[in-house]
């Protein structure tokens, strides 16, 4: 159930808290859940931010041991038949964030809610509201989630989720914009994935430009879009293009 997508890069934290802004602007609250194998820590500095701006914020409650729960999938037969359903294995995760849902919604006095999911917490964000209702949320923010299963039949092609987001995608309501429950989908271009074999060269043309001014990552490759000449391909990239590749 791997989706092969970078942590964030958050100071980690041992546990998490909710946090107050002296802010007088009453911004709604909002609920952090984080990607497959990240921990509440690891938003932390997300978390400042929010609060830096006024928002209340509760990160749900996951530790990265917490992840190996998902173990439990392996006794199921639907697993080894790409066919897994997100109930009962990730019924753990589902409960830490209606926790983390219910502390946020004294924060709110009666108002709405916004939910951000990174990477898998962006699709269990949806089975979450599939599940519990949706009804206390007006915005679903998620960053780097992958909300389409994988093409089938293509070579080399693995649902590493075995098969939960085809279940996302024929049971939960579609990602849609609507006036009572905004999507919003973040995608960075930091680091673009390439082939992990038989890859050895980009185009520069196809990575992300970085401005000269901008700070300056050892898992990307530099180099100013207007140069043409093909560099080398990080082991990161090629990582994060296998991820990609089958979500």
């Amino acid at each position: 159930m791997a989706l092969g997508l970078p942590p964030l890069n958050f100071k980690p934290h041992c546990s998490s808290t909710s946090t107050f802004s002296s802010s007088s602007t009453n911004y709604r609250p909002a609920v952090i859940l984080p990607g497959l194998g990240n921990n509440t820590g690891d938003y932390k500095k997300l978390e400042f931010t929010l609060q830096e701006y006024g928002v209340p914020t509760v990160v749900a409650k996951v530790s990265r041991i917490d992840w190996l729960r998902n173990a439990a999938g392996l006794v199921d037969p639907n697993y080894w038949k790409g066919t897994l359903q997100p109930r009962p294995v990730l019924d753990w995760y589902l409960k830490r964030v209606d926790d983390a849902v219910q502390e946020a919604e004294e924060l709110a006095q009666g108002g709405k809610l916004s939910v951000i999911g990174h990477s898998a917490g962006g699709w269990l964000a949806r089975v979450y509201m599939e599940e519990f209702g949706l009804s206390h949320i007006s915005l679903l923010l998620t960053l780097g989630t992958p909300h389409l299963p994988p093409p089938k039949g293509l070579p080399g092609v693995i649902d590493q989720t075995r098969g939960l987001l085809y279940y996302v995608q024929q049971h939960c309501k579609k990602a849609v914009y609507t006036p009572e429950l905004k999507y919003v989908c973040i995608a960075g271009r930091y680091l673009q994935g390439a082939r992990f074999v038989n890859d050895s060269k980009v185009a520069v043309e196809s990575m992300a430009t970085i401005d000269d001014d901008q700070q300056v990552s050892d898992v990307a490759v530099v180099k100013n879009k207007t140069d043409s000449t093909p560099v080398s391909t990080t082991f990161q990239a090629r990582f994060v293009g296998q991820g990609y590749k089958q979500p």
